[in-house]
């Protein structure tokens, strides 16, 4: 399999992400903030939002487990850690991905079983926000330090 393809397609869905994501937590913030009631809009949007959540970790674990990064860390932790770009990729940026997703899981789970609509609103607010934050931390943006940022858009050849 070229991996080459699997890094775009995690670098694309990433935009996917992030628009759900933000879709997400302004409804949360809007149903807060207006006392308004839950409705099909917000169970669709972050609906919407763990479901391209989770296309986007299998991709990521995909590119993990068939790329370099796991097998640097397996084989040499100590190198790994020293480097701050190899450490990003090979630990800390899964790490956090992994759990902004289970915010994102854990979230709408809270938010199903919440028997009125300002605390699912309240619960859509902090879960969904938490894990957003997190998301938009750990992306590999242009502006990051040499070695970690990577394109906005992929270059495809």
């Amino acid at each position: 399999m070229n991996m080459t393809y699997v890094l775009y397609a995690h670098n694309i869905l990433r935009w996917g992400v992030l628009l759900f994501g933000l879709w997400t937590v302004l409804n949360a913030l809007t149903g807060v903030l207006a006392k308004r009631r839950y409705n099909n809009n917000d169970n669709r949007s972050n609906l919407l939002f763990m479901v391209f959540c989770d296309i986007q970790l299998l991709i990521g674990l995909v590119l993990y487990f068939n790329g370099a990064w796991f097998t640097m860390i397996k084989t040499d932790a100590k190198e790994v850690m020293k480097d701050s770009a190899m450490r990003f990729f090979a630990v800390e940026h899964i790490l956090m991905m992994v759990i902004a997703w289970l915010l994102v899981h854990v979230g709408r789970s809270m938010v199903k079983r919440s028997n009125n609509d300002a605390k699912k609103h309240k619960k859509m607010l902090v879960y969904f926000g938490l894990a957003f934050i997190i998301i938009l931390a750990m992306i590999p943006w242009p502006f990051r330090s040499p070695g970690i940022g990577r394109a906005l858009f992929p270059q495809f050849n």
